[in-house]
């Protein structure tokens, strides 16, 4: 079941993913690289291939007559044609041979450094009226954690998961973002095509990129380093909202999770449980670090780290047994009665 969802994830995603419809600054630089490499590449095969199929032609071995090639060929050495000239210790081929292949390295060498230093993010500090937005992303087996710090200034001190939102530039009013990349266990490297390039996520070290983009809506990227089991299902979603819709949806997610009278009996049975030994809920005794924060985990679109949508009946299914959907994940299958399933589902669904 876990595969079949995964495989259409990816048929979904493939139209998303391609280093050629760059969306923001340094996905624009690796696209230009990209193609120069492969230009150079292209005329270096074709010369290459041409001397080759050119020689081939030239100095094939002809027929004696037009049968030929149904008679029996004799022994004759004179029936080819002659061997061309053979070179031996020529300077200017030597020299044509070790200089062209040198200039070309040295020609790439050059194209990559100068997009290396495009891409590199040169963090400030987080001032007053930058617009800049500043996350600390830390990648999970297999999921992706966002620590909000700053934004235009101000900060932010709360957490979500697997969906990234940063708000879109506007003509004259760039809006960088600059994301601090960590990780929980083992390598894994955050991969958003449109956006930017792969990164890796590297236990006890602190690495980092930026970009900024006009387009609204939604990025799709995947961890793109193996770090096991579900490494395929390690999906990333970047939603890129207006100015307007992102500073409402971090005045949301700043807020505790809503206390609702009419799910108790919910929050008690989930509370009872040992969830809250690795989730989160703001507000609340639940104060887990090793897995999602669970705040406003209505208000995000998907589940399983983007293997399926965010409704009830996924949820449901997903809390009795997550195996069924992300086979090999870290969450075991609790055995929870119908009833108390039910009960859980109805307090999570509050938490928008």
């Amino acid at each position: 079941m876990g595969g079949l969802i995964l495989l259409a994830n990816s048929a979904a995603q493939a139209d998303q993913t391609s280093i050629f419809e760059p969306a923001s600054p340094p996905a624009e630089s690796i696209r230009t690289l990209a193609i120069l490499v492969f230009v150079i590449t292209l005329f270096i095969f074709f010369v290459v291939e041409g001397v080759l199929f050119y020689s081939i032609w030239r100095f094939r071995r002809h027929a004696r007559d037009g049968n030929a090639a149904n008679t029996p060929q004799t022994a004759d050495p004179t029936d080819h044609v002659t061997e061309p000239p053979q070179v031996y210790g020529s300077k200017p081929i030597e020299v044509a041979w070790t200089a062209a292949p040198a200039l070309i390295v040295f020609v790439l060498v050059l194209v990559t450094t100068r997009t290396l230093w495009e891409i590199k993010p040169d963090t400030p500090a987080p001032a007053a009226g930058d617009n800049a937005l500043y996350v600390t992303v830390i990648g999970h087996q297999w999921w992706w954690e966002f620590r909000y710090t700053s934004y235009n200034g101000q900060p932010l001190d709360f957490i979500t998961a697997n969906e990234l939102h940063v708000p879109a530039s506007e003509d004259g009013t760039p809006r960088p973002i600059y994301l601090r990349l960590e990780s929980a266990d083992v390598v894994h490297s955050f991969w958003v095509p449109r956006l930017a390039g792969k990164i890796d996520l590297i236990p006890g070290v602190s690495n980092s990129l930026w970009f900024q983009t006009q387009e609204q809506g939604l990025f799709l990227g995947q961890c793109a380093e193996y770090c096991g089991t579900q490494h395929a299902g390690m999906l990333l979603r970047v939603v890129v909202d207006s100015p307007q819709d992102f500073e409402a949806w971090l005045a949301n997610e700043s807020k505790p999770a809503v206390d609702d009278p009419a799910v108790a009996q919910g929050k008690a049975a989930f509370l009872s449980e040992s969830c809250i030994n690795c989730h989160r809920v703001r507000g609340t005794p639940a104060d887990g670090t090793y897995a999602p924060d669970l705040t406003h985990l209505m208000s995000r679109q998907t589940l399983a780290s983007g293997l399926v949508a965010n409704d009830r009946k996924n949820l449901r299914k997903w809390i009795d047994n997550p195996h069924d959907i992300k086979e090999g994940c870290l969450m075991p299958a609790f055995g929870l009665s119908a009833d108390k399933l039910d009960l859980i589902v109805d307090y999570l669904a509050t938490l928008k």
